[in-house]
């Protein structure tokens, strides 16, 4: 059998090519860097991290140390770099960088089954198992042949996110709920602001610090999706013609049109969490959270996720990808990482892992299921595969990704800790159970090897 190709040496990526070759399956990685580097990158290391050493929350209890430990029993090569290259990061796990790539490329690069080439692929092959993975600074090349054969508009190229808020946080005394003009029912959750509120919101906001952007990326390329801090600069009332137009609105409480207002959607095939619409922003985090929290109704609101504007390459995955994560118009070719919608470390390094197990299974001529939806890693790729496409934004793991345990005992239901105590342990269970029906072994021992070894 040829060998599968793997395009981009990243988490995800690197993650692919180990877990292909640990089962028998010959591997040749393109990774075009040092030939051709990117403005992001420093060094010509696998699964270099460029934008933090923060693999976030290692806690058993947060969806991202759910993740991780999902990750760990399913045999991830990169969550065993992580562990052995870990640094203090209080309740984080922080790795030293550069321990972390050279493991990485140590373990990846060694392997005999997998040939490492430096240099960029340009055409996706018509006959060979192939996973793109090549992550948000996609090449020209490569986006090209991707919209060739997914459609021109497959493509986003900059990410424009608006906040998500924990609904069980949101204080509904100060809310109602209503859509413009009593159209479409009362889907929207609606924050009304007076005009004193209003102008304190605005005041903040003007002034509020913003994250500097990267060199590669061009304030005037997000000019059709203005952050809100650049619609506020625009003018006192800008925010009030746009995102915060209380038009069609009544506030049940006034029997009046409130002077400014923050409609809230919910998240599709999210549990319980609501979108802020048109709220993107480029606000640092602690920013975001003070300011947002001087909406009505949003004073102690639990953020599952901050608005973001950045350089971004991604497909829209519902539309295009199957649950194996291959594309239904080229059932040969898989997407992982980034590319395939999903933000962070860890959830790349997720898309990778399951992506290799989808390829091995159709190697072997088996049908590939993937993880349980109870599960973390089956409810990142559910999402990926299943959300809504007209309103498809990559998202990081969060509990609200992941369905509730019914039939709890009334005080496990009203504990929110208790609650997610219940739902990992769940996970965890669920997934050695589909661990089980796999035909392959998990890797390890040849890991463990690479790890004891200096470099």
């Amino acid at each position: 059998m040829r060998p599968a190709i793997i395009a981009g040496g990243g988490l995800a990526g690197s993650e692919a090519a180990w877990q292909l070759a640990e089962r028998g399956i010959a591997v040749t990685l393109y990774e075009m860097r040092p030939t051709k580097s990117t403005p992001a990158h420093k060094t010509d290391k696998l699964a270099e991290l460029v934008c933090s050493n923060s693999l976030k929350s290692n806690a058993p209890q947060s969806a991202s140390g759910l993740l991780k430990e999902e990750l760990r029993r399913a045999g991830s090569l990169l969550l065993r770099c992580a562990d052995a290259s870990a640094v203090p990061g209080g309740a984080a796990l922080a790795v030293d960088r550069e321990r972390f790539a050279d493991a990485v490329t140590r373990a990846v690069g060694g392997h005999p089954l997998i040939t490492l080439r430096r240099g960029e692929l340009r055409e996706i092959p018509a006959e060979d198992l192939t996973l793109i993975a090549t992550g948000p600074l996609t090449s020209d090349a490569l986006a090209a042949q991707l919209q060739s054969l997914t459609g021109a508009a497959s493509l986003a190229f900059y990410d424009s996110i608006s906040p998500i808020v924990d609904a069980e946080t949101l204080n509904m005394a100060r809310i109602f709920r209503a859509s413009r003009y009593g159209k479409g029912g009362e889907d929207y959750l609606n924050c009304p602001l007076t005009e004193e509120e209003y102008r304190a919101f605005y005041e903040a906001l003007v002034c509020a610090a913003s994250v500097p952007p990267h060199p590669f990326e061009d304030a005037s390329y997000f000019e059709a999706c203005l952050p809100i801090e650049e619609l506020a600069r625009r003018g006192y009332d800008t925010l009030r013609f746009g995102p915060m137009k209380p038009v069609g609105l009544t506030d049940p409480r006034t029997g009046r049109r409130p002077y400014a207002v923050v409609q809230l959607r919910p998240e599709d095939l999210r549990y319980s969490s609501y979108n802020l619409v048109g709220f993107q922003n480029h606000l640092k985090f602690p920013e975001q959270q003070r300011i947002l929290r001087m909406i009505p109704g949003l004073e102690r609101a639990e953020f599952l996720r901050y608005g973001q504007i950045h350089r971004n390459t991604y497909l829209n995955a519902p539309a295009l990808l199957q649950p194996d994560l291959s594309l239904r118009a080229a059932p040969k070719v898989f997407i992982a990482g980034q590319l395939s919608g999903v933000e962070g470390y860890v959830e790349c390094v997720a898309t990778g892992l399951l992506a290799a197990f989808a390829m091995a299974s159709r190697v072997r001529g088996e049908d590939f299921a993937p993880p349980p939806r109870t599960t973390a890693l089956g409810s990142l790729v559910h999402y990926v595969t299943h959300a809504d496409p007209r309103q498809y934004q990559p998202a990081n793991i969060t509990f609200d990704l992941l369905p509730p345990v019914d039939d709890l005992p009334l005080a496990v239901a009203r504990d929110r800790q208790a609650r997610r105590a219940r739902q990992c342990e769940r996970a965890l269970a669920d997934l050695a159970a589909w661990l089980e029906t796999l035909s392959f072994h998990s890797p390890g021992e040849r890991t463990d090897e690479v790890l004891t070894t200096d470099s």
